[in-house]
């Protein structure tokens, strides 16, 4: 006997199904791999000099895509006293710092940095937040920053909002800005656009998307509304 299915409210329309709903309900084997380790702990050794050091070298020269070889030939260091130094067995001198910094493209401090910079945080109290001007704010959309932090050593930027929607907020569906966004609805009930997609959020549900498309609340279907909304994109350093 099959299962019993809930009516639909009178009036009430579906949401259209996206890929993004297709991946939810797709195979476990199917599902994309995630390879970093959430609960993973720093090996203590960085706290090394030399550790720290050489993890920064590999760091760089696998963010620029290039060999061990291909740096140790611009450098006119060895393949094998390279691999010593990105391994922490050994001590790097100034002069060999120096050429890897300039084969590399970055300054000489860079190097130092997992060893001796600090990790920041922003502790925020329950409605300490900070109001903030956005462009859905002429609409009525209450925009409070969670926190922020400045350039940081994942080179990502990323915004925590808390959204209220009242009875005074009008419906302003066409954000549209670079990198990832995150929903998470805490109260209320709103059917909002991704694209050609629509999804109806209430309490507990969550969207995660990218934030090139066109997207923003559809319709208030219950209000107050509030959503936790987390942007994240690539940092952009100043000019120097």
């Amino acid at each position: 006997m099959g299962a019993k299915k809930t009516p639909r409210e009178p009036g009430a329309a579906a949401p259209k199904r996206s890929a993004a709903a297709a991946t939810t309900a797709a195979p476990l084997a199917n599902r994309p791999h995630l390879d970093q380790d959430p609960h993973a702990v720093r090996d203590p050794r960085e706290r090394v000099l030399e550790v720290a050091i050489g993890r920064e070298v590999r760091a760089l020269r696998v963010r620029l895509g290039i060999t061990a070889a291909e740096l140790a030939a611009k450098t006119g260091i060895s393949v094998g006293m390279l691999s010593k130094i990105e391994n922490g067995q050994t001590s790097p001198s100034l002069t060999t710092l120096q050429a890897l910094s300039g084969a590399l493209g970055v300054p000489l401090t860079v190097f130092f940095r997992r060893f001796e910079e600090e990790r920041s945080a922003v502790f925020v109290k329950a409605g300490e937040g900070v109001d903030v001007d956005r462009r859905g704010t002429r609409a009525g959309h209450q925009y409070t920053l969670l926190g922020h932090l400045g350039f940081n050593s994942a080179g990502v930027t990323v915004e925590p909002y808390l959204i209220t929607l009242t009875e005074e907020s009008d419906v302003f569906p066409a954000f549209q800005h670079e990198g990832l966004e995150f929903l998470f609805m805490l109260e209320g009930e709103v059917v909002y656009r991704h694209g050609d997609n629509l999804y109806r959020m209430t309490p507990g549900d969550s969207l995660f998307f990218d934030a090139d498309a066109q997207h923003g609340p559809e319709e208030l279907v219950r209000r107050p509304i509030r959503y936790l909304s987390i942007i994240s994109y690539r940092a952009h350093r100043e000019a120097d």
